[in-house]
């Protein structure tokens, strides 16, 4: 009876810990670890460039930037303008997409190393220049930095509540 009454707890702690460690249905993991559609769906870099009246967002997924051009006052987006973005020494004119983005096609996006960004923003006659700066293309997401880090604390942390739990099974055995 002692013996089944065990194997009982040992089954329902080895059932806890398996629920604590599988990855919840909507983590990606490591880059390692997405396979290449998850990496294609992703953008891998940003640029925030503003003025004092727009502001400009780029995301980069593989050789194409959209950009977004937006009001600071009202944060209305910009779709009748004239958009070149100046990168790696070289402007290449952005074409207005229908969704009111701006598009723009490089290979110069996919070379290592952060690169400083020009957006050339023309509205009417009034022309505004924004500067950001685009991070490395290899450079990993914020959320990955620490993840082994993160793992070893919770493999401690177990561990800890498994010693706990078997030191505590083992008072409640050796209690008359």
């Amino acid at each position: 009876m002692t013996r089944a009454r065990g194997t009982s707890k040992v089954r329902a702690l080895l059932a806890l810990v398996a629920v604590f460690l599988v990855p919840p249905a909507g983590a990606q993991g490591s880059p390692a670890q997405r396979s290449p559609a998850q990496e294609s769906t992703a953008p891998r870099a940003r640029v925030e460039a503003r003025s004092s009246d727009l502001l400009a967002v780029g995301t980069v997924q593989g050789d194409r930037m959209a950009v977004h051009v937006s009001r600071l006052l009202d944060n209305a987006p910009v779709g009748n303008a004239a958009v070149a973005v100046m990168l790696r020494g070289s402007t290449h004119t952005a074409v207005a997409e229908a969704d009111g983005s701006y598009l723009i096609q490089t290979a110069d996006l996919n070379l290592p190393g952060p690169a400083a960004i020009e957006f050339l923003v023309t509205l009417g006659d009034k022309r505004e220049e924004l500067i950001g700066t685009l991070a490395a293309a290899g450079a990993e997401p914020p959320g990955d930095r620490n993840s082994s880090r993160q793992l070893g604390w919770w493999v401690l942390n177990f561990a800890v509540c498994i010693g706990f739990l078997w030191l505590w099974s083992r008072r409640k055995s050796a209690d008359p």
